[in-house]
């Protein structure tokens, strides 16, 4: 995907340069960053892209998407209505759910499907509707390949090789639109999202992200590499303890399209993006975050990025910004584990009985301080409404419809998806736990 991306998109190829050389610096000018990378196996793929995300215009396409991606472990978690900032879609993101499936494979799709019955004219709504029913975004091989998985219950080499060049066709941009162009442009006028759903062949990557050490950097250098940065970096500002997602993209670029008819004329949906992921928060310090996030969005709205990350860094003051406070307020997720001393206790407790003063009874914190257990921050695997909205907004020429607001409808995604999404928050917490638990378990409490 990212090769086909790359030759689709040659400007992509340019974003994953940059990020590359930044990481490189970042990495050569602090070898603490670089061992703490290398001993959790981050190093060798951090060049790797983290997410992508597409749009589909019916239940039927995203019900099959999850098929798709169920092949690849990749499961829905989290909802997302970002219909409060005025796009009419409401999303999730397929992604793996276990310890050991992220470690593998740390990619996500966020994938949103258009809300049809958001269009205020009745003839366009139905107009769209019939365009999206008589397409298929999937070819016939990849349909079969996923129904081959779910009745043998996987696929073999072969079948998985041929399966991905399949499923990528999904993917793939068609610059010949589907519709003539009076239609694309009614459909333009209402959104420009809605345009690029429903008027081509199939629900084209619109980006994909790399993951970046320094996305401050990133955005400084991206207009010297020829790029157009978004406005301002989307989420929490700059940290110690880096928490949540941060992003941003370079503009999305003008494409020549040829419609029905053949008049010629330019689409604008694609663009790359960047990120940079930080510790996931418990429910108490996304409420927290959420507040400070709010007041800075009030305090910062018109001013450049700069500008901007000042605000945050001001209201943001309030927010604890060391792993034991966070880890002590409840604040952030944290993964617990022996350490080479925990691992010694254990041995020697179960044979002599020698470390069993300095276990029995004693709490987390206490084994912490002891240096018995570690405790390493969760990831945050997920998104953000906020920054997807700001990121869509961005690149669709930052229009917005006030009508479509308010409207979030978790069950009727579910009820698209053929399955319920996983709630993020739950998923840290227990991962969380059953960490927790071991290390107390292999102490004797």
């Amino acid at each position: 995907m990212s090769a086909m991306y790359q030759a689709e998109v040659p400007q992509y190829g340019a974003l994953l340069d940059l990020v590359e050389c930044v990481n490189r610096q970042v990495l050569e000018a602090d070898p603490t960053l670089a061992e703490r990378l290398a001993a959790h196996g981050e190093l060798e793929r951090l060049g790797a892209e983290r997410h992508g995300a597409i749009r589909v215009g019916t239940a039927q396409e995203l019900s099959m998407l999850r098929r798709l991606f169920a092949v690849m472990g990749m499961h829905p978690v989290g909802y997302y209505d970002l219909s409060e900032a005025g796009v009419p879609v409401h999303s999730t993101a397929f992604r793996p759910v276990d310890d050991a499936a992220l470690a593998r494979n740390p990619f996500r799709i966020f994938t949103s499907l258009l809300r049809l019955e958001l269009i205020e004219s009745p003839a366009l709504r139905e107009r769209a509707a019939a365009i999206l029913a008589g397409r298929d975004i999937f070819t016939p091989a990849c349909r079969q390949l996923i129904e081959l998985h779910e009745a043998q219950g996987g696929l073999d080499q072969e079948q998985a090789e041929r399966f991905i060049g399949e499923a990528l066709e999904t993917f793939r941009w068609h610059r010949d639109a589907t519709v003539d162009l009076d239609t694309y442009q009614a459909l333009h006028t209402e959104h420009r999202l809605i345009a690029d759903v429903v008027c081509f062949r199939s629900p084209h990557i619109n980006h994909l992200t790399p993951r970046t050490l320094d996305i401050d950097e990133v955005q400084r250098r991206m207009p010297d590499a020829g790029m157009q940065p978004k406005a301002v970096i989307e989420g929490p500002p700059r940290r110690a303890c880096p928490i949540l997602l941060r992003q941003t993209s370079f503009k999305a670029l003008e494409e020549g399209i040829r419609f029905v008819g053949e008049r010629q004329g330019t689409h604008t949906a694609r663009f790359g993006e960047i990120e940079q992921r930080g510790m996931a928060l418990t429910p108490r310090g996304r409420e927290r975050y959420d507040n400070l996030l709010g007041e800075a969005r009030r305090r910062a709205a018109g001013l450049d990025n700069e500008a901007h990350q000042r605000v945050l860094d001001e209201v943001f003051a309030d927010f604890p910004d060391d792993e034991a406070t966070l880890r002590r307020e409840g604040l952030a997720f944290f993964h617990y584990r022996l350490t080479d001393a925990g691992t010694a206790a254990v041995r020697v407790k179960s044979d002599a009985g020698t470390a069993a003063g300095r276990v029995e009874g004693a709490g987390l914190e206490t084994l912490i301080a002891q240096g018995l257990v570690e405790a390493l921050p969760l990831t945050y695997e997920d998104f953000l409404p906020v920054s997807a909205a700001g990121i869509f907004q961005s690149n669709l020429g930052g229009g917005q419809n006030g009508a479509y607001a308010g409207n979030a409808n978790r069950e009727a995604l579910e009820q698209a998806l053929g399955a319920p999404v996983s709630d993020e928050l739950a998923l840290y917490a227990e991962r969380e736990r059953i960490s927790r638990e071991a290390v107390l378990q292999a102490l004797g409490r």
